[in-house]
C-alpha cells in the first residue's frame, strides 16, 4: 500500500491546502504508468518471488486498463475536442467541475466495499494503524525538507508534500483482492490504510498551510 503514490483525491486536497494542484494534475499521468510499472518490481524485491507468483494477472490488467488506460485516452481525447469544437470545451468544462464529487463517489465505493470486513478484522487490523500514522508522521516533514533543498516554490511544496503521504489504493487493492486465501486480510489492511490517511489529510489541510509559508523578507518586515 505505501509504495504507490496516490494520483485522486491528493489533488483536491493539495487545491485546498493552495497547494500547486495544476502541477499535480499534470504529473499524474506519469505517477500512474510508473507506478503500475514499477510495483510487480518494489514486490519481488521486498516480498519475494513467491508472493509476486501468488498473483492472479487477470485482475491487474483489468485494473491497468479501466482505472488507467481508459482514463488517460478519454483525458486526451477531450482535450483534443476542447481544441477543436466549443462542444468539446463545455465537456470539459463539466468534467472539470464534477472533479471533487467523482472524486469523493469513487472513495466511498472503495470503502464501502470493504468497511464491513474491517469492523469485523477491527483488532487485527488496529496492528498496522500505527505503522501507517508513522509513515504520515516522517514522509509528510520529509516532502517539505526535500522541496525546499529543490528550491520549488511554496505552492509546488506543499504539492510534493501531499503526494508523499497520500497513497493509491485504487491500484493496489485489486491486486489485494486478487491474493489467495491466505492473504484474506490484506484488502481490509488497505482500506484501513485510506481511513487513516483521509484523517490525515484533513489535518494536513489546516497545518501545511501553516507549515509551509512564504518567507517575508527583512525588507518587508521594515
Amino acid at each position: 500500500m505505501l509504495l504507490t503514490p496516490c494520483v485522486d483525491y491528493v489533488i483536491v486536497f493539495t487545491g485546498l491546502a493552495g497547494g500547486a494542484r495544476a502541477r499535480l494534475l499534470a504529473a499524474t499521468p506519469l505517477l500512474m504508468l510508473l507506478q503500475i510499472v514499477l510495483l510487480p518490481v518494489y514486490l519481488w524485491l521486498m516480498a519475494g518471488a513467491e508472493v509476486v507468483g501468488a498473483f492472479d494477472p487477470h485482475p491487474f490488467v483489468e485494473a491497468f486498463l479501466l482505472l488507467i488506460v481508459l482514463p488517460l485516452v478519454l483525458a486526451a481525447a477531450t482535450q483534443l475536442l476542447a481544441k477543436r469544437f466549443r462542444a468539446g470545451r463545455a465537456i470539459e468544462g463539466v468534467v472539470l467541475a464534477a472533479m471533487v464529487p467523482l472524486m469523493m463517489l469513487t472513495l466511498a465505493v472503495v470503502i464501502g466495499s470493504q468497511v464491513f470486513g474491517v469492523s469485523s478484522a477491527l483488532g487485527q487490523l488496529l496492528i498496522a494503524v500505527p505503522v501507517f500514522v508513522v509513515f504520515v508522521l516522517i514522509v509528510a516533514p520529509l516532502g517539505a525538507l526535500l522541496g525546499s533543498a529543490a528550491r520549488l516554490d511554496v505552492p509546488s511544496r506543499r504539492a510534493a508534500t501531499f503526494s508523499g503521504v497520500t497513497r493509491n489504493s485504487l491500484v493496489v487493492l485489486p491486486l489485494a483482492l486478487a491474493l489467495p486465501a491466505s492473504f484474506a486480510l490484506t484488502p481490509l489492511v488497505v482500506v484501513t490504510q485510506t481511513l487513516v490517511e483521509l484523517v490525515a489529510m484533513v489535518v494536513m489541510v489546516a497545518g501545511v498551510p501553516r507549515l509551509i509559508r512564504p518567507r517575508i523578507s527583512t525588507a518587508e518586515n521594515v
